[in-house]
């Protein structure tokens, strides 16, 4: 989630009040065409005028919408479910339960006053890879990589500040050099033994932030990074649209953002009307998914835009349009992969280019048909991806396998 996305929370949200504001509006118009005056009795008298007229025309109007707005999700999913459920095999994509049990959970208080939560899974002793979910979601975006990596490497998952579990920084700071520090202390977890970061779209950025911050880590603290469909500097300058969405930056992104601040509670109350009518499902599939991702892959997504609070996510939004780690590519001296989504319209495939051109070695793969949440879409291949280059980081010396 980039702050391009922010202008479609505002539009899925309005969508969603003027759905319901029509609704009512209907409603309290057949209610006053319902009441019939008795000039004999001097006396009003309800009567709906059920049948084949304009009232009951109006009524079934003002009811469809309102179910539309509070229940209309449960058609759209029927019908997505049995759409994707089509495109793929049956269970071949199933969605892995979310067991904690096995990790190891650990909380850090930082000095901007939040706490992060951790959780590793896999034994103590094995290479560890740190893995930094994208912006909106939490660490139960690596479900599918926890359950389908071999148990030969440790993995750490985190929440950023302010989503799943981790709290709020109390200065709400939420630029990237902040978030890297973070990174950084997550490091340091692991002692002497050098880690591979992994991160997606904003954990990618976090980790080329982290590259810029802490040069002296690679090689002695970090054996390789993994930059999972992300982008080298303000993603506004790297999605789908680019010049369109640089325009609005300053006149209608940064408004939105901060209107979404001050109005966080209001616009979270629109996403779950967006959520209820079905069209958080239809923009999540539209952004997130190339058309051969499974239904429980596609809900499992969707879900992200209710738990995280929409105040976060747009403190955390202006911070990545401050964000540039250009000039840090050329410098990053340990083995680099770059994941790319063939048609990602968050962070291009042409941004993925640029930074496997910069970065001296580094290797490019492209999941196809994916776009922003290809991780998902193809997490089977993604997951033989991620065992192949960690397991060439293993072996500093040797150049990376081909994939």
């Amino acid at each position: 989630m980039i702050p391009s996305s922010i202008i479609r929370f505002w539009f899925l949200g309005l969508f969603s009040w003027v759905l319901l504001g029509i609704g009512i509006y209907i409603s309290h118009k057949w209610y006053q065409r319902a009441w019939s005056y008795d000039s004999n009795l001097h006396r009003s008298y309800f009567d709906p005028h059920i049948g084949n007229n304009h009232e009951t025309f109006l009524l079934a109007v003002a009811v469809g919408l309102l179910l539309w707005v509070l229940a209309g999700g449960v058609f759209v999913r029927s019908i997505l479910s049995l759409v994707t459920k089509t495109k793929g095999s049956a269970g071949r994509d199933a969605l892995p339960e979310r067991s904690r049990q096995g990790a190891r959970e650990y909380w850090l208080s930082r000095p901007d006053g939040s706490k992060l939560r951790i959780e590793c899974y896999g034994r103590e002793d094995a290479p560890p890879i740190i893995l930094t979910h994208g912006w909106g979601a939490n660490s139960t975006e690596w479900d599918y990589l926890k359950k389908e990596l071999p148990g030969d490497f440790q993995l750490i998952v985190w929440d950023l500040p302010g989503l799943g579990k981790s709290t709020r920084p109390t200065n709400r700071d939420y630029s990237m050099e902040n978030l890297s520090r973070d990174l950084e202390a997550v490091l340091e977890l692991m002692g002497d033994r050098p880690a591979i970061l992994l991160g997606h779209s904003i954990g990618g950025m976090i980790t080329l932030t982290f590259c810029r911050l802490f040069p002296e880590a690679l090689r002695a603290r970090v054996r390789g990074i993994a930059l999972v469909q992300t982008t080298y500097t303000n993603p506004l300058r790297t999605t789908k649209m680019a010049s369109f969405c640089t325009a609005l930056e300053r006149p209608v992104i940064v408004p939105l953002l901060h209107l979404t601040i001050w109005l966080s509670p209001l616009v979270w109350l629109s996403n779950w009307m967006s959520f209820l009518n079905g069209s958080a499902f239809l923009s999540t599939k539209s952004s997130g998914f190339a058309g051969t991702e499974t239904w429980e892959a596609l809900n499992f997504v969707t879900r992200f835009q209710l738990q995280a609070s929409p105040a976060v996510l747009a403190q955390g939004m202006f911070g990545m349009l401050r964000y540039d780690a250009t000039a840090a590519l050329k410098a990053i001296k340990v083995p680099a992969l770059v994941v790319a989504g063939n048609k990602d319209p968050v962070c291009t495939p042409e941004a993925s280019e640029r930074m496997q051109r910069d970065i001296p070695g580094a290797q490019m793969v492209r999941l196809a048909p994916a776009k922003h949440m290809g991780l998902i879409e193809h997490h089977s291949h993604f997951a033989k991806i991620v065992n192949q280059f960690s397991a060439s980081c293993l072996q500093p010396n040797s150049p990376h396998s081909p994939f």
